[in-house]
This record gives structure tokens, C-alpha cells and sequence, in this order.
């Protein structure tokens, strides 16, 4: 895999937000772009407005937490269109809560999509990147340096994702790992807090966002860099954020 050349990229979390714009503008530099998400209905439409631009890309049914189905959508892509140059492992939830308010099974669907996810992903490609090469990108969090009220399970599995992610770059000398770590974006990620409270609370944190180009914009920096250059993490704040 060399950088002056179209690759072919698996972007998880397509659906929406940073994943759908990432598919744009990696669609929009000449990539080959595989839009995976459990929203079928928004990848193909986002499949049609690439290719009307020009671009190259074909969407997935995926639930990240399903092994199986994680290596089925890879194996078929690679059938289509060659190995998988690029993983980014974008998919996420942040239903967020106080800890007292005991809510285990948001819990265990954010550790099972945030964490397990990646790991799904990465399992399911590293063994051909560690004989041709590739890159691993790993969407983690502001919330992977700091811990916020209502946000510990959240910020637990976005430091989770980060250990992993410098874990992995340690133990390799084939693949690129990078992690991107965005502060507050306009996406759909907190419309998946039920907690009353915590969502008054929401509405003043996230008054100030970036809007996702920024974040898509990080990762195509850290895609195009030389094969022999690994951009260890990018953290993308706005500029009036104070975290």
C-alpha cells in the first residue's frame, strides 16, 4: 500500500455525523470508499450522492458488535474491490447517565459497540494488513483524556479505545494506527441519552461544536501522510471549547 494512490477504505458509523462526511471527503480525494452502518436506507443514499459526484462506493448492513457479520462485510468488500487499505473504526454510542441511576444496559451497548466494535474491526483485518500493510484509524473522544459527570462508562470505553489503539501501534511495524479523538461535534451521538438530567446538561456542553468536516478533514491528514509516517492521534477541540 503506498499513499499516491486511491485505497480502499472501510468506514464504520457511516450512517451519519463524522462517518458520513468522512465518506464524502475521502470519496471526494479519489478513494474507494465502504460505508458500513445498521441504517441501510441512509448508506445507500449516501452512495448515491457520492457517486453523482464522481466517487466510488458501496455500503454494508453492519452491526459492529457481530464478529461474523464484521468479517462477511470485510470479505465481501475485498472480494469487490481488493484488501481493505484502510479501517476506520468510527462506530459509537454515548447514552449517558449518573452511575446511580443504574442504567446497566446502556452500559453494556456502549462497552459493546465503543470497545468491542473496534476490537471486531481490527480482528477482522489485521491479519491481511500485517503482510501487505495498512492503517487502522480509531475514533475515540475528547472523553479519552478526561471524565466529565454522567459520562464515566463513556469516558471508560473511549480511554479503552485509546489503550488499544497504542497497543497495537507498539506491537506493529506493518500497519499505521491512529487515533482520532474530537471534542464536541454536531452529530446524533447524544440523542442517544435518556437520562432527564444529563440531557439539560448536554444542551449547554454542546452549544459550542465543530461541524464534522473538521474531524473528516483530520482523517484524510492522517491518511495521506507517507507510509513511513504514523500520526499517532489527532485531538480536534473548537476553539471556544474549555476542555
Amino acid at each position: 500500500m503506498t499513499t499516491n494512490q486511491a485505497k480502499v477504505i472501510l468506514i464504520t458509523g457511516a450512517s451519519s455525523g463524522i462517518g458520513e462526511t468522512t465518506a464524502k471527503v475521502l470519496a471526494k480525494a479519489g478513494h474507494r470508499v465502504i460505508v458500513a452502518a445498521r441504517r441501510t436506507d441512509r448508506l445507500e443514499a449516501l452512495v448515491q450522492t457520492i457517486k453523482q459526484d464522481g466517487g466510488i462506493a458501496k455500503a454494508y448492513a453492519l452491526d459492529v458488535t457481530s464478529r461474523d457479520n464484521f468479517k462477511a462485510v470485510v470479505t465481501a468488500a475485498t472480494d469487490e474491490f481488493g484488501p481493505i487499505d484502510v479501517l476506520v473504526n468510527n462506530a459509537g454510542l454515548m447514552p449517558l447517565s449518573p452511575m446511580a441511576a443504574l442504567k446497566s444496559n446502556e452500559w453494556e451497548q456502549m462497552i459493546d459497540v465503543n470497545i468491542k466494535g473496534v476490537l471486531n474491526g481490527i480482528e477482522s483485518v489485521l491479519t491481511s494488513m500485517e503482510q501487505r500493510g495498512g492503517h487502522i484509524i480509531n475514533t475515540a473522544s475528547i472523553a479519552a483524556h478526561n471524565v466529565f459527570p454522567t459520562a464515566a462508562v463513556y469516558c471508560a470505553t473511549k480511554f479503552a479505545v485509546r489503550a488499544i489503539s497504542n497497543g497495537l501501534r507498539l506491537e506493529t511495524k506493518k500497519v499505521r494506527v491512529t487515533t482520532i479523538s474530537p471534542g464536541v461535534v454536531e452529530s446524533e451521538l447524544a440523542h442517544t441519552t435518556t437520562d432527564t438530567a444529563t440531557k439539560a446538561w448536554l444542551e449547554d456542553f454542546r452549544k459550542v461544536a465543530l461541524k464534522p468536516e473538521a474531524i473528516a478533514n483530520a482523517i484524510a491528514y492522517a491518511i495521506a501522510q507517507p507510509d513511513d509516517v504514523n500520526v499517532d492521534e489527532i485531538i480536534v477541540q473548537p476553539t471556544q471549547s474549555g476542555y
